[in-house]
């Protein structure tokens, strides 16, 4: 399983990356809205990885300096990396999310939910871009394992 969380979180990462390019590229013509989520995506996974470590969360919702955008990404990408490669999947954290309401998962399944909450707001972010009549990037995972395989 931890290998497979790697090559997910590689594409993770490189999607990530690639959006930030976009985004910059294109920074004038960009909706609020998907700066908000590229944002949001970024604070979603320091959050989880920050609760997994017990450090200080981000805000779920902050606005991040655009010039720190790349590094947060990539620390994101090295401490989940790290978070994977030192701790068991099966053990259980507690935490509290941004209501403050006590929960407890296996790290296997809030590694997972990064992914997938990931996924989801890249999604989301495309079809904000593409309703501004800007042709968004296509960040489908096969799409992703095929070029890597070639």
């Amino acid at each position: 399983m931890k290998e497979k969380l790697n090559e997910l979180f590689e594409y993770n990462y490189h999607f990530n990356k690639k959006w930030i390019e976009f985004l910059t590229e294109n920074f004038q013509e960009v909706p609020e809205k998907s700066l908000e989520l590229i944002n949001h995506l970024m604070n979603a996974q320091q959050i989880w990885n920050a609760r997994i470590e017990n450090e200080t969360e981000f805000g779920v919702w902050q606005i991040n300096d655009w010039n720190n955008i790349s590094d947060i990404n990539y620390e994101n990408y090295t401490k989940t990396l790290k978070i994977i490669r030192e701790k068991s999947l099966e053990n259980v954290i507690e935490y509290q999310n941004s209501k403050g309401q006590k929960f407890t998962n296996k790290i296997e399944d809030v590694l997972f939910h990064i992914i997938n909450h990931s996924t989801y707001h890249r999604a989301q972010i495309a079809t904000d871009i593409k309703n501004c009549g800007i042709e968004p990037i296509n960040t489908d995972y096969i799409f992703y394992k095929r070029k890597i395989e070639e």
